[in-house]
């Protein structure tokens, strides 16, 4: 099916009346002080409820009959039906000529049949994959699965980078309070040697299970990590004693502390890995969508099928939500289009992710390649320069930590940060102080910190608690900050895959409007295939080294100067 080329958002007339809209919300003075005090039911027309995530979008710019321009908006460049051909795999990734099926991923096995892409039954290869990784998760988690000494796997350590690292790690962390069985996760992604040689001190070789992640098994960085993590264990192995160090003892322990999420099975089987212990994925499955694919075997290993099942489940209740629920009435594509409004309206350039939630710590760099990888473009999908700005920079730290360092700029800076702040109503680690609910006292912050920043406070509320004048303007905070509250019950395996897919979804509603292809990543090949070339040059080769630019020269030169 052929691809329209992207609809310019900016010459609709959807687009021509939002820009009225804003300058009218301009002209008469934005205030949510003002918007709150007249509307008592503003609240209940800005809150909406997806899956089991309670949403309230009434701090931010915008009143209730925005919600029909940006809903018209969606219409006007036929977001549902970018949506109706993703879903269905036609190829919108259009620079690969691929589908982009992540949501497959996370459909039930009574879809079977129903989504046939290519002349592949996606449903039924994923549910297939997805079994496979069930039993030999389950293998390792009752101890069936033994290392080559005999020991049972205690720590899992997955070797992969970008996409194949920042998902699995994010999960990880994220569940940690679903940990039953003790077995840990630790991840290697950089090629500095710093970071293997961190992620490997104090963990048993005889004890310990690879995953290496590459679709290709050519992935610069994670095949050298994964030769790197071969040699530790074949010496450490030999050094206690496991193994003799005969070839036919190294390929054993090899076999038994390796496996692979990739589908190039010659690939595997040369480095060693038995390919009976390697899990594929499909061309369809961006990097940056794929934790819910064979990428997430070391979370389905440390939390078992079950809890990998609820994870799916929590990504699918969101997928069926956006693709049903009618624009006017759809967080998800209503958040979307918001970021739209703030970055192309109001200038914002970047926008906070705020999880009151500890185990969230990684979320704001997890979405940090969602996002930006996707909508850090300046051509259309049709090869077109795009009409507006596009893509925000999208960072974060969880509360209350995020309070003491950086929301001073929030609060009282210059620039307008639209901020999502997220956080759940039952913890997983009950604590008091002396009367005080240490988690009550947390969600205090969460509450206080939206209301701060939409209401602020005025000089006059300044004065009144008897401020020396001269300070008065440093204390006065202007209110009119704009904040999205997502609050959910508890952060179980669900509510990770339904944040995860919510903001999978905003990324396509942005794209979509932006007419970007947001599954292809070109920005990122450019600087691989020059440090191929550069490497040889740091090597002492000097016709390599004659070939840079002058800077690369001098800091090549500095570099063989310094080492020792």
């Amino acid at each position: 099916m052929a691809i329209n080329p992207p609809i310019d958002a900016t010459q609709t007339p959807a687009w021509a009346a939002l820009q009225n809209h804003f300058n009218q919300l301009q002209s008469e003075g934005i205030s949510l002080r003002d918007w709150f005090a007249a509307d008592p039911n503003r609240t209940a027309s800005l809150s909406f409820e997806a899956g089991d995530l309670h949403f309230d979008l009434s701090k931010n710019l915008i009143k209730p009959e925005t919600l029909q321009l940006f809903a018209n908006l969606a219409k006007d460049i036929k977001l549902d039906e970018r949506i109706q051909q993703q879903y269905t795999g036609v190829h919108i990734n259009n620079t690969e000529d691929r589908a982009v099926l992540h949501t497959a991923l996370r459909r039930p096995a009574s879809d079977e049949g129903k989504f046939i892409v290519d002349g592949q039954d996606t449903v039924k290869d994923v549910r297939e994959v997805l079994d496979r990784i069930y039993a030999f998760a389950n293998k390792v988690r009752s101890g069936e699965w033994k290392g080559v000494s005999g020991k049972e796997i205690k720590t899992v350590v997955n070797i992969g980078i970008g996409g194949s690292d920042l998902g699995p790690v994010m999960v990880y962390e994220a569940l940690k309070a679903y940990n039953d069985k003790g077995i840990q996760a630790r991840y290697v992604s950089n090629i500095d040697p710093n970071d293997m040689a961190e992620k490997l001190k104090g963990i048993d070789p005889e004890t310990t299970l690879f995953i290496v992640v590459s679709k290709t098994f050519t992935t610069l960085e994670t095949l050298t990590n994964a030769r790197s993590a071969r040699t530790w264990l074949l010496e450490n192995l030999k050094a206690q004693g496991a193994i003799d160090g005969s070839d036919e003892k190294n390929a054993e322990a090899v076999a038994k502390h390796f496996i692979a999420v990739s589908t190039a099975l010659d690939k595997v089987a040369e480095f060693g890995i038995d390919t009976e212990n390697a899990f594929g994925f499909w061309n369809w499955v961006g990097g940056r969508y794929s934790v819910d694919s064979a990428v997430g075997t070391s979370i389905a290993i440390v939390y078992g099928p079950e809890r990998f099942e609820d994870f799916l489940r929590g990504f699918h209740a969101i997928d069926e939500y956006f693709a049903t629920t009618p624009f006017e009435k759809n967080v998800v594509a209503l958040m979307g289009l918001m970021n739209v409004w703030y970055v192309n309206f109001f200038g914002a350039h970047s926008h906070a992710v705020l999880p009151y939630n500890q185990y969230l710590h990684r979320f704001p760099a997890y979405l940090q390649q969602l996002t930006m990888e996707s909508n850090g473009k300046s051509v259309r999908w049709d090869g077109t320069p795009v009409t507006t700005q596009t893509g925000e920079i999208f960072w974060g730290e969880p509360g209350t930590n995020g309070q003491h360092a950086f929301y001073q700029l929030i609060h009282q800076g210059t620039r307008l940060i639209p901020a999502d702040f997220i956080a759940f109503a039952n913890t997983s680690n009950a604590t008091k102080d002396g009367e005080q609910d240490v988690h009550e006292l947390f969600l205090a912050n969460f509450l206080a910190q939206t209301k701060a920043l939409a209401f602020g406070k005025t000089a006059d509320e300044v004065r009144a608690e008897g401020t020396d004048e001269a300070i008065v303007p440093a204390r006065v905070f202007t209110g009119n900050r704009p904040t999205t509250s997502i609050f959910g019950d508890t952060l179980s395996p669900f509510a990770v895959g339904e944040l995860i897919a919510l903001y999978e979804h905003i990324t396509l509603v942005e794209g979509t409007v932006w007419g970007l292809d947001s599954y292809d990543q070109w920005g990122v090949e450019l600087g691989k295939v020059l440090a191929k070339q550069i490497a040889p040059a740091i090597s002492q080769n000097d016709a390599a080294l004659a070939e840079q630019d002058q800077s690369t020269q001098a800091l090549i030169n500095f570099y063989r100067a310094h080492r020792h």
